[in-house]
This record gives C-alpha cells, sequence and structure tokens, in this order.
C-alpha cells in the first residue's frame, strides 16, 4: 500500500533548469511514484555554508510510493554529485495541528467549560 511522502531537494545552483527537471525524471522513474506534486523554489541562499556553496536551487516534491522503493530512491539520490542535501519525510497532514475525532473536540470543550467554572469561583 503506498503511502503519502514529501521530499526536499537542494541541487547545486550551478546546474541548468533543464538539467535538475532531468535529474528529478530520473528520480521519478526509480519511484513509480503517483500522486506527484512539484514545487519549484529555485535559487535561493543556503542557511549556512555547504562546502564552498552558498546558494542552492530547492525543490519540494510530494507523492506516494510503495516503502520498498524507497532505499534504492534514497541510494541515487546520495550518488548524484548534483544534490547538495535532500530529506524524505512521511507526509501525514497538512502544517498545523492533526485533525482532531469528534470524542477529542468534545473532550476538550468539556475540558474548557470546567476550567471556565473553576475561574469564576
Amino acid at each position: 500500500m503506498p503511502r503519502m511522502y514529501e521530499a526536499v531537494y537542494v541541487f547545486d545552483s550551478t546546474l541548468e533548469d533543464a538539467a535538475i527537471t532531468e535529474r528529478l525524471d530520473r528520480f521519478h522513474g526509480l519511484l513509480s511514484a503517483t500522486d506527484l506534486s512539484s514545487d519549484h523554489w529555485g535559487r535561493r541562499q543556503l542557511a549556512y555554508p555547504i562546502g564552498t556553496r552558498e546558494t542552492g536551487y530547492y525543490v519540494i516534491e510530494r507523492f506516494a510510493a510503495e516503502t520498498s522503493t524507497l532505499p534504492e530512491y534514497e541510494r541515487a539520490l546520495k550518488l548524484d554529485d548534483s544534490v547538495i542535501r535532500h530529506l524524505i519525510v512521511i507526509h501525514e497532514n497538512e502544517l498545523g495541528a492533526p485533525p482532531m475525532t469528534e470524542e477529542e473536540l468534545a473532550a476538550a470543550n468539556r475540558r474548557r467549560e470546567a476550567d471556565d467554572d473553576e475561574d469564576e469561583d
């Protein structure tokens, strides 16, 4: 069963946009990912220098993939010299707190009402 993942890549900023797209296509071929969405942030200054590099090309992707395909995918990322840094995490929710169930919402409301009653005393 595929899981949702989010990946952040920092490529060498001296690469042409076509070369970055070519590498991303090669990585996608290893994953056989579905529900793929890419967000190219472009060239930005790094938070700290990595070797002699002070800028990088940022790409953020969300995709659904089988867990068994990730080791080969990460191996390809590590072997590619144009990838300065990368991070792959499980994407469970959008930014912010995870959604609460009906039971959790009811319990939170009861606690809030109990706290309000204590404050009035």
